[in-house]
């Protein structure tokens, strides 16, 4: 039988997982990762693309990508109107 060269990675990483001190942070995931990729696809065009090729596929996505980074540090600098 053989294995794939990085399965002993898989099951340390699956293993992990389980773990208890891994649990909280792990469920986190939906908040943080899951909900990128949400946006990308609800919010920026993710969903289908008219392009062909990996080449021209991975240009969208980090440009993509790139654009909602830049969104999420201009909210994080936004100081809101000053009130007297």
């Amino acid at each position: 039988m053989t294995r794939h060269i990085w399965q002993a990675y898989v099951e340390e990483a699956d293993h992990l997982r389980h773990h208890q001190e891994v649990k909280p942070i792990y469920a986190k995931r939906k908040e943080t990762i899951e909900r990128v990729f949400a946006d990308a696809k609800e919010k920026h065009g993710m969903r289908w693309t008219t392009l062909r090729g990996l080449k021209k596929l991975s240009m969208q996505a980090m440009l993509t990508f790139a654009a909602m980074n830049v969104k999420k540090m201009a909210t994080w600098t936004w100081q809101g109107p000053k009130t007297a």
